[in-house]
């Protein structure tokens, strides 16, 4: 009779064991972040900060350039262009030429 309580004691311990392991080893999931601003939070605190020293030189270099740009009128001229292509285009659906 006492080795049927020894396997009883262990199958016990076993079979408790065994149902106290998962609920130990899982760790509680964290919910995933499905709002904008926590997306955006959560990849502005991984980003590294740049300095102002590197990123102020390339603001000044845009701005000079997109002034050169204005005052050269590459861009009206190249609007002028492309609306005036449409223009003679005829009518399309989906991109394609209707008959007509």
């Amino acid at each position: 009779m006492k080795y049927a309580k020894t396997v009883a004691l262990v199958a016990g311990s076993v079979a408790a064991l065994g149902t106290a392991a998962p609920a130990l080893a899982v760790t509680a999931p964290t919910a995933p972040r499905i709002s904008l601003t926590g997306g955006v939070n959560e990849l502005t605190s991984t980003v590294p900060q740049i300095p102002d020293r590197v990123v102020n030189p390339l603001v000044d270099g845009v701005g000079e350039t997109v002034e050169e740009v204005h005052e050269d009128g590459t861009v009206s001229r190249s609007a002028d262009l492309v609306t005036g292509a449409a223009d003679s285009a005829g009518t399309l659906l989906g991109g394609l030429p209707l008959g007509g």
